[in-house]
């Protein structure tokens, strides 16, 4: 409680602060002395000077830059180590797509349309799956070519 007393008490020193800084200058306008006199009209009469136009406030300019609308669409490509890629697409919260299956070759040309470095990463994963597939098609390579051996002694 008494910690919020202590900034109401500053917050009313810093307003009379300011109002006391406000009152000299403004008391120092009213009081200087005019030291020009009214001019005099041919009658002798002085002749009544109008007040001083105030100046007047710049009005605030409406903008006319067209307020680009952004809109917030995220696309996540996932890809595994076999070489099978996915894409979910999200607009704000709505899923619009969820794991809609895409081809590596699909993969790699829209990295290579987006950035060089995207294209770079996504060429790896690529890469390291083409070289897991090849290994694998040589191990079944040498097991069908047991198979037909084998095959090919029983047929004997």
């Amino acid at each position: 409680m008494q910690r919020g007393n202590e900034n109401v008490q500053a917050d009313t020193l810093v307003e009379q602060e300011d109002q006391v800084d406000a009152v000299p200058a403004a008391t120092q306008q009213e009081e200087a002395p005019a030291t020009e006199e009214a001019p005099k009209v041919e009658g002798g009469e002085p002749k009544a000077e109008a007040p001083a136009p105030k100046p007047a406030k710049p009005k605030a300019t409406k903008s006319t830059a067209k307020k680009t609308r952004t809109v917030e669409l995220t696309l996540t490509v996932t890809g595994t180590a076999d070489g099978e890629w996915q894409a979910d697409l999200v607009h704000g919260t709505k899923r619009v797509v969820q794991g809609l299956v895409i081809s590596a070759a699909a993969v790699s040309k829209a990295a290579k349309e987006l950035h060089e470095d995207i294209a770079g990463g996504i060429d790896e994963v690529i890469e390291a799956a083409r070289a897991q597939h090849r290994t694998r098609m040589e191990e079944l390579e040498a097991e069908l070519a047991k198979v037909k051996a084998a095959l090919a002694e029983l047929s004997e």
